[in-house]
């Protein structure tokens, strides 16, 4: 099911946005001053995606995994056991019977620049692996290799061998990791692919983000909130407080004022990008440190992108703009629930 939601963007954002962009560097000048602020430059389109948006429905799409603390599936829950909440309000929501049935268009981008070659050996594994992703003879994974920009390796395909081959080959980068640039890269790319698919991005790379001249953090929230990619980001190196930010903050505790909450979003976009696309679009970021935790996140992240329940709703306060999402259970299960946490609204192309 795709479900996108196309805005434009109002004042506030633009005048917020503006804050947040990159400053060349000062030149002298007679007047004293310094040159003005360098746009972003364009980003490029893949090939395969039409550059024209059209809005489609104000449906949200809300992918929602319940886990036991055992780390077992909670499964049989109907809408009766869901209360969603849009900045707050309770929603009306729908939840599909099945789990998610639908085949996957996924996008693997692995980071090849700075000290990600030291991971290579691993990286090198992750082919048979994806076959846990492609059951259905109908999906498709593509590669993406990034440094400071973005390399389409493989395109489109079936065959999980082509893939493995490539990851078995993989060329050492630069030393950048333009993560913001990459995943809009990979959000067009999916957002290119049949209406049927489950859009799905497995981000490896490290945390923060490093080069990227073609989007800024607002954007790219944007871009992630208006599309229904689920971001599962498997991260090279622990952070100190190990996925700390996205247990403790699922969007209840943040401000109705939209402006400040995305403020918010995007300072976090500035710690940890990866963790917070993930969340964003309500995927999951875990880390890594040796061969068997690796195959095992990647293992578990298949596993959990089936096993979600599929919440959709109306929202009834169709504001423009950032709208943060909060979903619990109607009764306390003592269970993890992973849902995306924040979408775009407008009010036209």
């Amino acid at each position: 099911m795709r479900i996108v939601l196309i805005s434009s963007l109002g004042v506030a954002l633009a005048a917020f946005t503006s804050s947040f962009a990159g400053v060349a560097q000062p030149a002298p000048s007679q007047a004293g001053q310094l040159p003005p602020v360098e746009p972003p430059k364009p980003m490029p389109i893949p090939h395969q995606q039409s550059p024209t948006l059209s809005v489609t429905t104000t449906e949200v799409l809300v992918p929602t995994l319940v886990e036991r603390r055992n780390g077992d599936i909670l499964y049989g829950l109907k809408q009766k056991d869901f209360i969603l909440e849009d900045n707050g309000v309770p929603q009306k929501i729908r939840v599909q019977e099945e789990m998610d049935t639908a085949p996957v268009a996924l996008v693997v981008a692995v980071e090849l620049g700075g000290a990600s070659v030291l991971e290579f050996d691993k990286l090198a594994k992750l082919g048979p692996l994806l076959d846990l992703f492609l059951a259905d003879p109908r999906s498709r994974v593509a590669l993406v290799g990034f440094d400071s920009t973005q390399h389409l390796i493989q395109d489109f395909t079936h065959s999980g061998d082509a893939v493995d081959q490539e990851l078995k080959n993989l060329d050492p980068g630069d030393g950048g990791a333009a993560i913001l640039d990459t995943t809009s890269y990979a959000v067009n790319l999916l957002q290119s692919q049949p209406k049927p698919f489950r859009r799905v991005l497995l981000l490896i790379s490290e945390e923060r983000d490093h080069g990227s001249k073609h989007t800024r953090p607002a954007q790219l929230i944007r871009q992630i909130g208006e599309s229904d990619v689920l971001v599962l980001s498997v991260a090279f190196s622990p952070a100190a407080a190990e996925f700390a930010h996205d247990v403790k903050d699922s969007g209840d505790d943040r401000t109705l004022n939209m402006v400040s909450a995305l403020a918010i979003l995007v300072n976090a976009f500035k710690k940890n990008v990866t963790s917070e696309i993930a969340r964003m679009s309500g995927g999951e970021y875990t880390t890594f440190t040796g061969d068997k935790r690796f195959e095992r996140r990647v293992v578990d992240a298949a596993k959990h992108m089936r096993n979600r329940y599929l919440i959709t709703f109306s929202p009834s306060n169709p504001t423009p703009g950032l709208h943060t999402i909060r979903v619990r259970t109607a009764e306390d299960y003592g269970a993890r629930i992973v849902a995306r946490a924040d979408y775009w609204l407008g009010s036209g192309p």
